[in-house]
């Protein structure tokens, strides 16, 4: 008696042979019309020779039939095989020859993409070439060796055996050639940090070594290691790159765009350095889907590229604590969480103190102490905080959504008294700044050639300043507030292996509020300013590992509502590979921007962080327009790395209240455009464990201000040379590396003393910025060590010292007239004094 378990077999079988019998009752067609049929309907590719199903013809078969039974239906009918591989490819042979075939496909190593006309040779007599999809096949009577080859690719040879047509090869050919992203550099200045082919450096905090001065990865402070990038104050709010001011860098973080990019007033980043997956920085040639820009471009993400195990980790060092957690919900989403907060409510550290002296010098917080002399009394609150977090959802095999959240804050409360000749006097100020953003973003992967992102975004930004004094018992307000949101699409195509084109389009609408109230006497100003703007993009590119030609171009054609204007954007990035070993590179953009920060008064906002965004309104404010250039050579050999850059730049659009003059110009406003050109070099050396690293910069960069007395003069944030050097040494679980930077001193304007009156002096200035103050230099030291323990958990450890030899670096001179003595201060502000920090981490 038959089981169970035999009875459906056999009742299943019966119904399979019954159902291909069933399809006999219809009329036969011809065989390849059939697998036409197949190949749309399940897509799919059959690979056969013309003679194997020549004037074949049959029923065929029911379409409800799944691939594997229409497979088994065509093999009962026709005496062929048919080898199914992967439900991608299917081959088509005559049985009696199955121990006589020989099958494959040729791939590149590289892309993992068909090569077609590959030349395949076992004999002088027996050659087959590959077809569109990489494939060959020909009849063997005996074993042999194999010999494939294709033009730019190193051909390879395989010992074959006779073997059933299940068992196709799979080659894959390696390119003869260097690629031109491989003639770039996998460690630039340190490990973790690349430059790519599109001119872009790339940080990849999880691989950082380390660098002078830096125990994290932390973004804006390793981005002022690369030539062309500075800082005249030491504060990452004060980025310069080739001459630009800070507001003229476009920060995002997640596709949101950052208002506000440091800690502490600008001694620290904002972004937490243990989040971050991958940072890239243009100078130049920047992709046509950044806009509102007339500087560098920094994109930070923190979405992992490849799927990652659980983790968690945290680490305090003399500024903060911070904790970072990564818990995958499924096989297709996870969440990720981090948080950072100041220690400065429990202690201050030799770290903080240095920092506040820093921060607070040239300040109404420092002015008031210096001006009492008797009872004085002060009582400081500081303290800020970061927070993320990022939701991460795929949905099927095509679509990915993801989420991103971020909070930052800063906050600062400081309350002063003194008793002057039996008056009391006293102050209380409070200053905050916050940053709030989010970006929720939907990938779909509609083919191997399209793929279309869409994200829709906010950004948040207040500044508030909030001072209360005994002296007439006044209150002044001032804010600071920004709305940022936009909507972005982006579509890419690849065409063909050499060949790909993005198109898209953005809406970005931004409104700046500015308020000022003042009591006693009364005062209260308050303006709002709203742009619209609309761009569509197109870029293409093409790459060509052949011929070592890289190029992509791109245009962005921008529509601001409010002004009814167009502009048109164009950028452009070439390379070409001379050789193996030397790259040529051009790059090329026009960008404008539409937000700038300015300083309408030096203490407001105590002195402390005193720049306010502003809308351009087409007339006093125009939209700020830059050109670049740049022309680039990149050896790489033995471990030698030379990278050479000349550029020319040009920003016009700019207004004397952007720019931060403390001169006869401090109260003038007038439009005009800066000027630069200049060299940036760096030559790098690798030996075994050790990295060492020479940068040089010089740059030229002169202000135009036609209306002004003194038309052309050198710019605030010029540095002519800059002199970097670092030595870093990496093995095992050790690194250490020391480091000095020096620069000549940058621009400041002289009084004419000749012309001023001692009994009732009044400031009388030189041309603007016609000398300089002295150089800057500075030594700095930073060491790691991580370690792991028997049960899994890791531990790192690290030290670092800022100025080590406590050199007293000027950074800014100006002068001033004293209400109390009726003469003329010079005043100084310092770079940090030497400064310890020490972290340790520990990681699950």
């Amino acid at each position: 008696m038959l089981s169970p378990k035999s009875f459906h077999f056999l009742f299943g079988l019966f119904f399979f042979v019954l159902n291909l019998s069933a399809q006999d009752k219809g009329k036969a067609v011809p065989f390849k019309k059939i697998i036409i049929d197949i190949e749309q309907k399940h897509h799919v590719n059959f690979n056969y020779t013309e003679e194997n199903i020549a004037d074949l013809q049959l029923v065929p078969p029911k379409k409800s039939l799944s691939l594997e039974q229409k497979l088994q239906y065509l093999a009962i009918k026709t005496h062929l095989s048919f080898e199914n591989i992967g439900n991608q490819f299917i081959n088509i042979y005559k049985k009696e020859h199955e121990t006589h075939i020989i099958c494959g496909y040729v791939f590149s190593g590289t892309d993992k993409k068909p090569i077609e006309n590959a030349n395949i040779s076992l004999s002088a007599k027996i050659q087959v070439t590959t077809d569109s999809k990489g494939y060959f096949e020909f009849k063997k009577e005996n074993d042999g060796l194999l010999f494939i080859s294709h033009v730019g690719f190193t051909a390879k040879r395989i010992i074959t055996v006779n073997s059933k047509p299940e068992n196709c090869l799979q080659i894959l050919l390696e390119p003869e050639i260097t690629q031109l992203e491989e003639i770039k550099a996998n460690a630039v200045l340190a490990s973790g940090i690349s430059k790519n082919s599109d001119g872009s450096f790339e940080i990849k905090p999880k691989k950082f070594g380390i660098l002078p001065g830096l125990i994290e990865p932390d973004a804006l402070q390793t981005m002022q290691q690369i030539p062309g990038v500075n800082s005249l104050d030491e504060s990452v709010s004060s980025i310069n790159v080739r001459g630009g001011t800070h507001d003229q860098n476009l920060f995002l973080w997640n596709g949101i765009r950052m208002f506000q990019t440091g800690h502490f007033f600008g001694l620290i980043s904002v972004f937490n350095p243990n989040l971050a997956n991958s940072i890239s920085i243009y100078k130049n040639g920047s992709s046509a889907f950044y806009g509102e820009s007339v500087s560098s471009v920094v994109a930070i993400s923190s979405t992992l590229e490849t799927a990652e195990k659980n983790s968690f980790s945290a680490g305090i060092n003399m500024i903060n604590a911070d904790v970072y957690a990564k818990y995958n919900l499924s096989k297709k989403s996870y969440i990720e969480i981090s948080a950072r907060k100041s220690i400065t409510d429990f202690v201050e550290t030799p770290t903080y103190k240095e920092y506040f002296d820093k921060i607070f010098q040239n300040t109404t917080i420092t002015d008031f102490s210096q001006n009492q002399n008797i009872d004085y009394q002060s009582d400081k609150k500081f303290g800020f905080y970061d927070a993320t977090l990022k939701y991460a959802q795929k949905i099927g095999l095509k679509d990915e959504l993801v989420l991103d959240l971020i909070t930052i804050k800063d906050n600062l409360e400081v309350f002063q008294s003194a008793k002057v000749y039996d008056i009391n006097r006293s102050e209380n100020n409070v200053l905050r700044q916050q940053n709030y953003g989010g970006n929720l973003s939907w990938k779909r992967n509609w083919n191997r050639s399209n793929i279309s992102k869409i994200n829709v975004y906010n950004s948040s930004y207040e500044l508030l300043g909030n001072q209360k004094t005994s002296i007439e018992n006044q209150i002044v307000i001032q804010e600071n507030t920004i709305n940022n949101n936009g909507f972005n699409l982006e579509n890419n195509h690849t065409v063909t292996s050499k060949f790909s084109f993005n198109d898209g389009y953005q809406f970005n609408e931004i409104g700046i509020t500015n308020l000022e109230q003042v009591t006693n006497p009364a005062f209260y100003r308050k303006v709002k300013d709203v742009l619209r703007v609309h761009a569509l993009i197109l870029e293409g590119k093409y790459n060509d590992t052949l011929s070592k030609i890289y190029f992509k171009s791109g245009t962005r054609i921008n529509y601001i509502e409010k002004f009814k204007k167009y502009s048109v954007e164009p950028r452009i990035q070439f390379g070409y590979g001379i050789s193996k070993n030397l790259n040529l590179e051009l790059l090329g953009e026009l960008k404008s921007q539409n937000t700038q920060q300015i300083i309408d008064l030096q203490k407001d906002y105590f002195g402390i962080e005193k720049r306010r965004w502003i809308v351009a309104n087409n007339t006093t404010i125009p939209i700020q327009r830059s050109k670049q250039i740049s022309l680039n050579l990149f050896y790489k050999k033995n471990d030698w790395l030379l990278d050479i850059e000349n550029f020319y730049k040009k920003v016009s659009g700019i207004t004397t209240s952007s720019q931060g003059f403390q001169n006869q110009l401090e109260f003038v406003r007038t439009i005009g455009n800066y000027e630069v050109w200049g060299a940036e070099m760096l030559i790098q050396k690798k030996m075994n464990h050790y990295l060492t690293w020479l940068s040089y910069t010089y740059n030229h960069n002169n202000y135009h201000f036609a209306n002004f007395e003194y038309p052309i003069f050198p710019n605030n944030f010029q540095l002519m040379h800059t002199i970097s050097w670092a030595g870093i040494y990496e093995k095992n679980n050790f690194k250490i590396a020391i480091g000095t930077k020096w620069s000549s001193g940058r621009p400041k304007t002289s009084l004419n003393f000749s012309q001023i009156d001692s009994s009732n002096p009044v400031l009388v200035y030189n041309k603007p910025n016609n000398t300089n103050l002295n150089v800057f230099s500075q030594i700095n030291f930073s060491s790691t060590y991580n370690w792991k323990t028997a049960n899994g958990v890791q531990y790192k450890f690290g030290i670092s010292i800022l100025n080590i030899l406590n050199r007293k670096n000027e950074i800014s001179e100006y002068y001033r007239m004293s209400s109390l003595t009726n003469s003329i201060e010079e005043v100084e502000t310092f770079a940090l004094q030497r400064t310890p920090n020490v972290s340790i981490r520990v990681s699950l």
